[in-house]
């Protein structure tokens, strides 16, 4: 078994490309760190719906060129075999370490499977290289990204030709050809041949962006904004220049994309201690609201002044205002969430006789929604521009908030008070996340086994009315690994996290209120609600 795994490891050691993987791994080897090296060779990344994520490092078991490279033709091969023999595929990246190296392999790989590579011209928001698929006509995308994840970590995301990221079972086919692929030797990687695109694709985005706003709004919300050290910053600045914005006050120390993320713990608007300085910021700037994009700037934060203090919005709050506003607007076509979302979009687009779809987690599913025009994940991801970006996208959600605020600020009114009218008109939805993240893997699994087993009747004194296993799947809904409560008043989605070690579950409850002077006492309630299922659900689930 030990002469096993450092064979296996020398193997690897041979035909690894990247001298700073091969140097680590040959220390390895050298210690004899048997617990390290069964920890990087005890299988490999997986390839699914979310493409590649993970810790850089040396072995099957964390990103590096090896395993991108091996992805990268599996796709390859995935693509002819769909008939794309000299399709083209467009690749982003982020300012992550390796970004730039695994995007480069990536072309290069294409190139010699017989396809045609074009690159972004540098570290890009990743709804830019959604955007540019459709526009460009390729047969498939590639962002080699990580989003909020560590700092140590790094992915990469595939999208297919009509600008949406992959579901099955193109996942479980490219999957396959990854498997194929019988050593490195065999992927011809060229050193040239691949194009790398000037700012005409990002000019093209950036005048797709005004298309969100109304000719003729008010445009005069003042904020503040982070790009979370991503790499958000220059796109942002250029679409609110455009739209005829105020300049964005910029949080400084957080402005300039960084690998490292030094000044947060987890690069994740949603992280507690993320938002600090951007606070700091609005309380030395008085704005109107502070936004912030995830590194990658494929999602959007906002956060107001809530009496004397300033507040983040749940990605819920943010999801309801903007489907107001759409509405009030005109819009028409299909609002969408997904299931672990606010319930209270569907009785915004009920009472605006707007079809309205549920799907699984995830953009790769809201993207597909027919007729689509309006589409958001409680996770900040919010999708406004369906026909020019199908995912989530930070940068024209950023600017439809500022342009709501404005048109708000107009009337003398805030954000807060039209989610107070929200609340009036169709009850308080007010929702709260459980989320436990894990070093070991089996404590999640451990968990949706109890409550499988042994599943709770009632949670805060409400009942259960119908429990949901959704790995059968529904009448709407395709098999997914979580968990769905139906109580009366409230509701309960428990499933492990697609892209990180965490056990996720999200709680909602709904308390009617009659009119504003009965909007502190239905929060109270709500409050309340929300900490008690949640003080039951970590018993029935023993985390």
């Amino acid at each position: 078994m030990q002469d096993d795994l450092i064979a296996r490891a020398q193997a690897w050691l041979a035909e690894d490309p990247d001298p700073e993987t091969r140097d680590e791994l040959a220390k390895l080897i050298e210690a004899g760190d048997l617990t390290e090296l069964a920890e990087r060779f005890s299988g490999t990344l997986q390839f699914g719906t979310a493409g590649l994520r993970g810790e850089l490092g040396a072995g099957p078991m964390r990103m590096n060129r090896t395993v991108v490279i091996r992805a990268a033709a599996g796709l390859a091969a995935h693509l002819k075999k769909q008939g794309h023999d000299n399709g083209l595929v467009v690749i982003g990246y982020d300012a992550r370490h390796k970004s730039e190296d695994f995007a480069r392999d990536t072309a290069a790989v294409m190139t010699g499977a017989g396809l045609r590579a074009a690159v972004l011209p540098r570290p890009l928001p990743t709804p830019v290289l959604a955007y540019a698929i459709r526009h460009l006509g390729a047969a498939a995308g590639v962002e080699v990204t990580a989003s909020h994840n560590p700092p140590r970590d790094n992915g990469y995301k595939v999208y297919l030709g009509d600008g949406s990221q992959i579901v099955p079972p193109a996942d479980i086919d490219i999957a396959t050809e990854i498997a194929a692929v019988p050593s490195l030797t065999t992927v011809p990687r060229p050193t040239e041949g691949w194009e790398t695109l000037d700012d005409s694709v990002l000019d093209a985005y950036l005048a797709r962006t005004d298309a969100v706003l109304a000719p003729g709004s008010p445009r005069t919300a003042r904020t503040v904004y982070t790009a979370m050290h991503g790499v958000g910053r220059d796109v942002l600045l250029a679409a609110f220049e455009r739209a005829g914005f105020p300049a964005p006050a910029l949080v400084a120390e957080q402005a300039d994309p960084d690998p490292d993320f030094p000044t947060v713990a987890f690069p994740n608007p949603e992280e507690p201690g993320a938002m600090d300085l951007a606070f700091a910021k609005a309380r030395e700037t008085a704005p109107d609201l502070v936004i912030a994009n995830d590194p990658d700037a494929d999602r959007c934060a906002v956060a107001v002044k809530d009496g004397d203090e300033w507040r983040m919005l749940r990605g819920d709050e943010v999801g309801a205002l903007l489907a107001a506003h759409l509405v009030n607007r005109g819009a028409r076509g299909t609002f969408a969430e997904s299931i672990v979302s606010s319930s209270l979009l569907g009785r915004i687009a009920e009472k605006a006789n707007l079809p309205y779809e549920e799907t699984l987690t995830g953009f790769k599913w809201i993207a597909r929604v027919e007729g689509l025009r309006y589409g958001y994940e409680e996770a900040l991801g919010y999708c406004v521009d369906p026909e020019g970006v199908r995912d989530k996208d930070g940068i024209t959600a950023a600017l439809l908030i500022t342009e709501l605020a404005s048109v708000l600020k107009a009337e003398g009114r805030t954000l807060l008070d039209l989610l107070d009218d929200l609340a009036v008109e169709h009850g308080l939805h007010a929702t709260d996340q459980l989320s436990v993240r894990v070093q070991d893997l089996s404590v999640i699994a451990n968990a949706m086994r109890r409550l499988r087993e042994q599943p709770p009747t009632e949670l805060a004194g409400l009942a259960i009315i119908r429990a949901e296993d959704l790995t059968k799947g529904t009448d709407t809904l395709p098999p997914t690994d979580g968990l769905r409560y139906t109580l009366d008043g409230a509701r309960v989605i428990v499933r492990p996290s697609g892209t990180e070690p965490k056990l996720k579950c999200y709680l909602e409850v709904v308390v009617p209120v009659a009119a504003h002077a009965g909007l502190p006492a239905a929060r109270a309630k709500a409050a309340d609600l929300l900490a008690t299922i949640k003080r039951d659900l970590s018993a029935a689930a023993g985390i």
